[in-house]
């Protein structure tokens, strides 16, 4: 698939946003190739790219009509092909996380995080290991988060996770409401690092693991760890780079 396509989401803003870009293509017959258009929110960018996980030179445009749009530009249709045409491209890979359910091993994709949490009432009792070096021994917590330069101003921030810059090559382990040991703030690790969260009480204690937005829930042993081999391709406007949207999120204060 090496033509311009475009991929909306089925919202009725959505639809007359696609609507006003293929009037705006048609007339200035605009004809750049391995480029998709994507006009949606955040959630619908990341079902877009784990569905072409495969195709590491296609470019993605981000057209936000959801909230915020932390991964989406802002349309203008005044603007939109010049917009394009001066975009700053930036490469991300996600975390690949395995999981192991009733003797079943199940792998999914996340750009964002991935939510580790517990599954009823009692508090999950977990430990997580780097390779073979124990990070925490047991941490019981309502979960752990692992988290992604790209997603770590998302739910990770909700939780006092740090915000990490795109170029760092880190991730973030950052606890859900830690209660032993209480203090625990978590830990930043290289992007190399092969993460191993084991549930320490399955019966008494079920946890559930979330890839961005996929759930898969009863879990015993998790492993997580960044796909190198996956790279997306996202273009963003000039002035309003991810990078600069991460560096935003650091200063912010809040009111």
């Amino acid at each position: 698939m090496n033509k311009l396509s475009i991929i909306s989401d089925t919202n009725l803003k959505s639809l007359i946003i696609k609507k006003k870009i293929i009037k705006l293509l048609k007339k200035d017959n605009f004809k750049k190739t391995n480029l998709t258009i994507v006009i949606g929110g955040d959630g619908f960018m990341l079902q877009t790219l784990k569905k072409n996980k495969t195709k590491n030179n296609r470019l993605f445009y981000g057209v936000n009509s959801g909230n915020y749009g932390f991964l989406m530009n802002k349309f203008s249709a005044h603007q939109f092909l010049n917009n394009i045409l001066k975009s700053k491209m930036v490469t991300i890979s996600p975390l690949e996380m395995i999981v192991k359910n009733k003797q079943k091993l199940r792998k999914y994709l996340a750009i964002n995080e991935v939510s580790i949490l517990r599954q009823n009432r009692q508090a999950a009792n977990l430990s997580i290991k780097n390779n073979s070096n124990y990070i925490i021994k047991k941490l019981v917590s309502d979960g752990v988060l692992i988290s992604t330069p790209a997603g770590s101003t998302a739910y990770n921030l909700s939780v006092n996770g740090p915000i990490l810059n795109l170029n760092s090559n880190k991730i973030s382990i950052a606890p859900v409401s830690a209660f032993r040991p209480r203090r625990w703030i978590g830990k930043i690790v290289s992007d190399r690092s092969k993460i191993i969260i084991n549930n320490l009480d399955p019966k008494k204690r079920p946890v559930s693991a979330v890839a961005d937005n996929i759930e898969c829930r009863n879990v015993k042993k998790i492993l997580i760890r960044v796909n190198k081999n996956i790279k997306f391709n996202l273009l963003y406007d000039k002035n309003a780079s991810l990078q600069k949207k991460i560096k935003l999120e650091q200063l912010r204060k809040e009111t």
